[in-house]
């Protein structure tokens, strides 16, 4: 998918891109100069993913939301101006992102990506969204796995985050350190001091294969194979699918305008999913709820560099990448990286 390399980098995207490419390569440099991505929804962490991507220097970033900014977005959202609130999310973020490196095109789009036809993602070699409900990203998925286009989902809800990757059949390439034998030494020499043991540094080819999101949320946990994993399981699993289900009844996210009816409305959501998912309901504890209201900054940065740092990975095809999911709580102050689904 990813365009090839016919050119050559110039010196001022050398110059601009020095660091990078000392870090992962010329050639994973070229590639990512050859991407196009599509960002669906500009909120906090919206804004992050946009900001990483742009600054490693992709070709093409086509920001699309059909949403208007909020006073909301003034506490994560650090494209817009405070004059912006009322305009179109996308439009208002478009400046300051062209700001960040005038090489990357930018595109605004401000479509509902549900009205969006089939075609319209063919031309994206990955589509990464958020702010979407389930049945979107369900079938969104479904066309980017059928068509070999890599997919990524995200959100942050208030202390909490997760990313799903479905990179589809992944191939990439990872440093070894190897060590570089000698020819053994003639006798005579044996009292003379050993030198240091020396190393060199190979590229090694590997594949990783991502199964879709659907299998990745509907997994059996009855099994006696999955039960024994839900003791480690992060609990943020069924929060994702908690909160999804939320947005896809109340066409919006838990807000702190609405704490008490949402709060309620989302432990009988806990009960409902947990129940459909066959498992314990303690496995998440009720006060989840205060701590879910709104886009916390600090999380957006930590699952937006994830989530840049995973875009990176796809398209430099450098590095092995998270397969498939990321769990921030950031009540623990941990990260967690999970592989669910068919292909766990």
């Amino acid at each position: 998918m990813v365009e090839p390399e016919n050119d050559t980098i110039t010196e001022d995207e050398a110059a601009l891109y020095d660091r990078q490419i000392r870090l992962w390569g010329l050639d994973a440099q070229k590639r990512l100069r050859g991407s196009r991505m599509l960002l669906v929804g500009l909120r906090g962490v919206g804004a992050e993913i946009c900001k990483n991507v742009v600054l490693c220097g992709i070709k093409t970033l086509t920001l699309m939301d059909h949403t208007t900014v909020t006073e909301d977005d003034m506490f994560s959202q650090f494209l817009i101006c405070k004059d912006s609130i009322g305009k179109n999310r996308a439009e208002a973020s478009m400046e300051r992102t062209k700001e960040l490196n005038p090489n990357v095109q930018i595109i605004v789009d401000t479509a509902n990506v549900k009205d969006k036809p089939k075609e319209f993602f063919l031309s994206f070699d990955l589509v990464c969204l958020t702010c979407c409900d389930s049945e979107t990203l369900l079938k969104l998925n479904d066309i980017c796995h059928e068509n070999k286009i890599k997919f990524l989902a995200t959100d942050v809800f208030g202390y909490y985050g997760y990313m799903f990757s479905d990179l589809g059949e992944h191939d990439f390439v990872e440093e070894k350190t190897k060590l570089i034998k000698h020819e053994p030494k003639a006798q005579g020499d044996t009292n003379k001091k050993q030198k240091k043991e020396e190393t060199e540094t190979i590229m090694v080819k590997k594949s990783a294969k991502f199964c879709c999101l659907k299998a990745a949320l509907t997994v059996d946990w009855t099994t006696e194979t999955s039960s024994k994993r839900l003791k480690r399981l992060s609990s943020v699993y069924f929060l994702t699918q908690i909160f999804l289900k939320f947005r896809e009844i109340y066409n919006r996210d838990p807000s702190s305008e609405h704490l008490e009816e949402d709060s309620r409305n989302l432990i009988k959501l806990k009960d409902e999913v947990m129940k459909s998912l066959q498992v314990d309901t303690a496995k998440v504890a009720d006060d989840f709820t205060k701590f879910c209201m709104g886009e916390l900054s600090p999380a957006c940065a930590v699952v937006g560099g994830i989530v840049g740092q995973e875009v990176i990975k796809a398209f430099s095809g450098k590095d092995t990448p998270h397969n498939n999911f990321f769990f921030f709580d950031g009540t623990e102050g941990s990260g967690i990286v999970d592989q669910i689904g068919s292909d766990q």
